[in-house]
């Protein structure tokens, strides 16, 4: 599946309840999962990383998605058509 894809069906799913929430609101749900990714990571829980890891992609979708930045679109300008190598 294609980022975008992805984008889109958390759109399709929650981006009306995304909107009345709120780029705050729903920033600090994001790092709560990041939060819960970075426990799993430190425990080396092998059963919950995959889902860890699944919800910071829809969170970090959710916030492009109330935020109007196409991620697909962002990644394959940062790191794709981006002639810097090794930056960072």
């Amino acid at each position: 599946m294609h980022i975008s894809r992805f984008q889109e069906l958390i759109s399709q799913k929650y981006k009306k309840r995304d909107q009345q929430r709120g780029v705050s609101a729903t920033f600090l749900w994001f790092v709560e999962e990041v939060g819960e990714l970075a426990t799993a990571l430190a425990k080396d829980d092998r059963q919950n990383k995959p889902e860890e890891f699944a919800d910071v992609m829809a969170w970090l979708c959710t916030l492009a998605n109330i935020t109007g930045v196409d991620l697909e679109e962002a990644c394959m300008q940062k790191y794709v058509n981006s002639k810097v190598e090794g930056s960072k």
